[in-house]
């Protein structure tokens, strides 16, 4: 998997593009892209080249108010700023197979819709620290990685692979057709998080705190699995929730 894991060069602040001109040429160029953001409402032949170009790309664009944009800088921003990421992001459909290869067992952790930035630095600790060999996230609805990610991350962020991919659906499909069994962490069932067999090659599926697990991948995971709650409160966080199922997992592979 280490061949996988391109030299991460760590960074305290997300760094900006300005101008459409500008972001087109980073795009072309190959830059590790965050997100862009546009102005609402924004045209011209210059931006429809840009959306053009995004299409063959894996970058989110979007669509905020001008007083966003200018908030993030007093530069002639032209509409478009695109915040450039600390991280390479990489394919899941890559990293699989060199894990198997290794003789290893896989264990992915799937984040569906978590966007707040400390939760994804936590759940990136604790999953360095157990082994996870991959966390994917969605194209859109996901926690940005910037500063404050990387901070509560530990720097765990530079030395986890992180996939991103515009459908977690077919995604997780993938997953499934590589061998994997998919468990999803939901209070929608009886059956507790001891009940799966983690020693298989797994992915692990967290979602958010408002709205949990999509059903579009609760209706294909292999394994529903929920945490034993007690007392008033009814649901944990999600960072304390993936490490809670994690380290289940680690138990039954250390047993």
């Amino acid at each position: 998997m280490d061949k996988f894991r391109r030299p991460q060069r760590a960074k305290e602040n997300n760094e900006f593009v300005f101008g459409i001109r500008a972001v087109i040429e980073a795009v072309k160029a190959g830059r590790d892209i965050e997100t862009i953001y546009q102005q609402r409402g924004l045209g011209g032949d210059l931006f429809l080249e840009l959306k053009a170009l995004l299409k063959d790309t894996l970058i989110p664009l979007n669509s905020v108010p001008v007083e966003k944009l200018n908030r993030m800088s007093t530069k002639n921003h032209q509409g478009v700023i695109a915040v450039i990421s600390p991280i390479t992001y990489q394919n899941i459909e890559d990293i699989v197979p060199s894990i198997f290869e290794k003789g290893e067992v896989p264990l992915i952790l799937v984040l569906d819709s978590v966007t707040d930035v400390r939760n994804m630095g936590a759940i990136a600790r604790t999953a360095a620290c157990v082994g996870v060999h991959a966390i994917v996230v969605p194209l859109k609805n996901a926690a940005q990685i910037n500063a404050d990610a990387i901070k509560t991350s530990a720097g765990a962020l530079f030395s986890i692979p992180i996939c991103r991919h515009a459908n977690l659906h077919k995604t997780c499909l993938f997953l499934q057709d590589s061998g994997l069994q998919l468990v999803a962490c939901t209070e929608k069932t009886n059956d507790l998080i001891y009940a799966p067999d983690y020693t298989m090659p797994t992915a692990i599926i967290m979602g958010s705190e408002d709205e949990g697990i999509s059903n579009d991948l609760l209706r294909i995971a292999d394994h529903l699995a929920k945490i034993p709650m007690a007392g008033k409160i009814e649901s944990l966080n999600v960072s304390v929730s993936a490490g809670v199922i994690l380290y289940e997992a680690v138990r039954q592979r250390t047993v």
